[in-house]
């Protein structure tokens, strides 16, 4: 799954530099992840950054955007692909 940020964010800004595909962006009101970039940091990291450093915890699996491991790695492989 990807991720979703929640309203319950206090753009604080800190999650936005921490994600390795540039899925978060500023939204009309508080940060959005893109479910197209998002990959939960699999191929990067351990675990989705953005959770780790965000003081709320409104950054939760969003269930409109299921995907297994290997679909997110698959999403990862053609994410950073050189063209």
């Amino acid at each position: 799954m990807s991720l979703i940020i929640t309203d319950e964010c206090i753009n604080c800004d800190v999650c936005e530099p921490e994600c390795p595909n540039g899925a978060i962006s500023q939204g009309d009101e508080i940060y959005e992840i893109d479910p197209n970039k998002c990959t939960e940091c699999v191929g990067h990291f351990d675990e989705p950054q953005c959770q780790q450093v965000c003081p709320v915890d409104c950054i939760p699996l969003d269930p409109n955007h299921a995907e297994t491991k290997e679909q997110l790695m698959e999403k990862f492989i053609k994410l950073t692909a050189k063209n």
